[in-house]
């Protein structure tokens, strides 16, 4: 590995020549510059209401934002959000939140782009990498670099500490369109591995260290009647519905995810082994597990509700979480544990988000009149304040400290749904910081001795996703679309039996038609374009 990376790798390809028409809004030139909206710090409106660059209210003289939003199921409206509520009153920023429900949330977003009917921000946004690129270039989000260096010292000081998060929202002009949420906290960055130790010590075994040690440990667990009903109705391993079980027993087979796709870098040489002889051990041990009922038989149609109440159920044997918030009331029956070795001595934790996790999760757009008291507002919940005022509302009310770090109160924890209600964090996307001082619901003890187990198997650089140029991100728009579509269905039918491995060859030859080495190639040069 080229050293000048360092441990800074997680850096973003910069290319030359972005090349994008202007939108309705434009003409030849940048729309920003008809809105005056460039990144360039200056104040916002009258002299008499001069942005702050520290301390609150932001503005003497409040001001009105609007913002568009995603809502999660398990949210309430976010006017009602104590966070919204109280930080209206200490910056003088009245945000009124224009609210979308994850369901059909993509078709509006890109319907306000399209109709070029925007919203002050975009604040919980998703927005993609091509998204960002294609519309800051279109004029349609302001760069937020110079906006970043005078108004945001909390997310600028983030920046300098972990540089990979600059390289990694930078565009290849050199501009900032979108800024992500910040997970400095690690165990936050990757899910960990639960096993029943109840159910190995009723059954007198140890923690499987191998898989064909997890092969036998499942089979007990079938077979053992653990949880003493006697009936098989034991759940031996589970998952998320879908690839989600591949991902996670990948690292026991050789196999990573880099560059936030199914690729390996070894040497500076970019490899996706969707269609490797390893990828194929692979699929013929989860076969294995799923044909002699050792995987849940639902794990291909399940809810990603009806997961989560298989934890706190207790009868399931071996699943992937990453806190053990769904099986608080029986959490003594679990332990987190290391990833197994595989049978070619490959011991990988290779599930694992990079630093700027949720890329894209707020854009200021060219229709702002307030750029830079915007940029202050969403600056504080990059703090650890801030963030505490996001997640966990207000103190004595929902919240209480305890050596230094907010615990939600038990009444509030007594009420089911409750804490969804009163943060936008829950749910996922929030443009905030997660470190170790606002993240004792999701850190407790027992996912923090979880994550300990892990950390020997992390892989020591985490590439985030590179940002493409538009023309490139098309092509691997197009390429992947067709090559992960089939690689996803043919990987189930060969796990649940449903495609005999004497098709192999096929499952190759396939990938081949479908270019999978220009898809490699376009990896590579954007890791080459990376490391200069």
């Amino acid at each position: 590995m080229r050293k000048t990376w360092g441990r800074y790798a997680f850096a973003t390809m910069l290319v030359t020549g972005l090349i994008v028409s202007g939108c309705s809004n434009g003409g030849n030139g940048n729309s920003n510059d008809k809105a005056g909206n460039t990144g360039d710090p200056k104040s916002s409106g009258s002299a008499e209401n001069t942005v702050k660059t520290e301390g609150f209210p932001i503005v003497d003289t409040p001001i009105k934002l609007k913002m568009f939003t995603r809502v999660a199921p398990v949210n309430g409206p976010f006017k009602d959000m104590p966070v919204f509520q109280d930080y209206e009153k200490m910056s003088n920023v009245k945000v009124d939140f224009i609210e979308a429900p994850t369901d059909g949330f993509a078709e509006k977003k890109n319907l306000l782009f399209a109709s070029n009917e925007l919203p002050d921000a975009l604040y919980r946004s998703g927005l993609t990498q091509l998204e960002t690129v294609r519309y800051g270039a279109a004029g349609q989000l302001i760069p937020l670099e110079n906006l970043i260096d005078q108004y945001a010292p909390n997310l600028k000081s983030l920046m300098d500490q972990y540089p990979e998060i600059r390289a990694g929202i930078t565009t290849p002009e050199g501009h900032i369109y979108a800024i992500p949420g910040i997970v400095t906290l690690g165990s936050a960055r990757t899910d960990k591995r639960w096993i029943n130790k109840a159910w190995l010590d009723k059954l007198g075994l140890k923690v499987p260290d191998t898989t064909d040690e997890l092969y036998e440990v499942l089979k007990a667990f079938r077979d053992g009647d653990p949880n003493g009903n006697g009936k098989a109705d034991e759940i031996p391993m589970t998952a998320r519905i879908g690839m989600p079980i591949v991902y996670q027993m990948a690292g026991a087979f050789g196999l990573d995810s880099q560059l936030g796709y199914n690729i390996n870098v070894e040497n500076d040489k970019v490899h996706i082994w969707s269609g490797d002889e390893q990828y194929k051990e692979l699929l013929m041990y989860l076969n294995k597990l799923y044909k002699e009922k050792l995987i849940d038989p639902e794990i291909f149609s399940h809810t990603e509700a009806q997961y989560l109440a298989k934890q706190g159920t207790g009868n399931a044997g071996y699943f992937f979480d990453q806190t053990n918030n769904n099986f608080l009331t029986i959490q003594d029956q679990y332990v987190g544990i290391a990833p197994q070795a595989g049978p070619n001595g490959d011991r990988l934790q290779s599930q694992v988000a990079p630093v700027p996790r949720d890329y894209g999760a707020f854009a200021i757009t060219s229709v702002n009149k307030y750029p830079e008291a915007t940029m202050r507002w969403i600056d504080y919940f990059y703090s650890d304040e801030g963030s505490t005022l996001l997640r966990f509302g207000r103190e004595g009310e929902h919240y209480e400290m305890k050596d230094g770090i907010p615990y939600y109160k038990d009444e509030l924890l007594s009420v089911t749904g409750a804490q969804a209600k009163i943060t936008p964090y829950a749910g996922g996307g929030a443009p905030h910081l997660i470190s170790d001082k606002v993240a004792s619901f999701i850190n407790p003890p027992q996912v923090q001795e979880a994550y300990k187990q892990l950390e020997p198997y992390l892989p020591k650089i985490r590439y985030a996703p590179p940002l493409f140029d538009e023309a490139t991100a098309q092509k691997v728009n197009v390429l992947r679309n067709d090559i992960d579509k089939y690689f996803e269905e043919q990987s189930t039918k060969f796990i649940v039996g449903a495609l005999s491995f004497d098709k192999w060859d096929e499952f190759q030859s396939t990938l081949k038609k479908m270019n999978i080495a220009d898809l490699e190639k376009l990896y590579q040069d954007a890791y080459d374009k990376m490391a200069k």
